[in-house]
């Protein structure tokens, strides 16, 4: 708790197991995942790569994944963060993705964070996808995530800073209530996003709930 900006952090690394921790209060990830932060390239195949049981709160992001793939989240707590998951991909090859989000409960990450020289300002985020392909988002329960920046919303599809779109991702039974301004937006135009029986009562654009 209370790190300059993250909690714990993984780097060029594979087959992690992170369970059963709490990281609260840090200055930007309380766990956070990447391929390198030095440099670009395509996203590391962490060859599965766990995230499970874990408490994350009060942190700018819960948990980031960025610039990688072939990784599970599941049974976490987001809370009290600006944004609860966020994975990152960009124009690398491989892209990111190809993981697994699930029945993680992901509530009230209302805190505010102003913008950076990468980021907009972030509030009010549940699960936010940037340039990920191949990812499944299933089981969740996301409720009361409040925002009115760019990536407000219970689940978020958002094209990268970059410009790449998310493509192939499907997200399906998750319960999303309360998420404002929608529990699901789809804000991409990348091809193959799935959005199926999820228990939610607005959505951008409208027809996903």
């Amino acid at each position: 708790e209370h790190n300059g900006v993250w909690g714990i952090a993984q780097e060029r690394s594979t087959r992690g197991a992170f369970a059963g921790n709490t990281a609260r209060a840090n200055g930007d990830a309380g766990i956070f995942v990447a391929n390198t932060v030095d440099e670009e390239g395509g996203a590391t195949d962490t060859l599965g790569t766990e995230l499970r049981d874990n408490t994350l709160t009060d942190n700018r992001i819960g948990f980031t994944a960025r610039r990688v793939r072939n990784l599970s989240v599941h049974d976490n707590s987001f809370t009290g963060n600006c944004n609860g998951v966020f994975v990152v991909g960009d124009e690398g090859r491989p892209q990111a993705g190809a993981m697994r989000i699930e029945s993680n409960e992901i509530s009230g990450n209302n805190k505010f964070c102003p913008a950076t020289e990468r980021l907009p300002a972030i509030q009010g985020s549940g699960i936010v996808l940037t340039g990920a392909a191949d990812t499944e988002v299933r089981s969740n329960t996301i409720r009361d995530n409040s925002g009115a920046t760019p990536m407000s919303g219970g689940v978020v599809l958002f094209k990268s800073f970059v410009g790449t779109k998310n493509t192939g991702n499907t997200i399906s039974g998750n319960v999303a209530l309360g998420n404002k301004p929608a529990d699901l937006a789809n804000g991409d135009t990348g091809k193959g996003n799935t959005f199926t029986d999820n228990v939610c009562t607005q959505s951008a654009p409208a027809g996903m709930c």
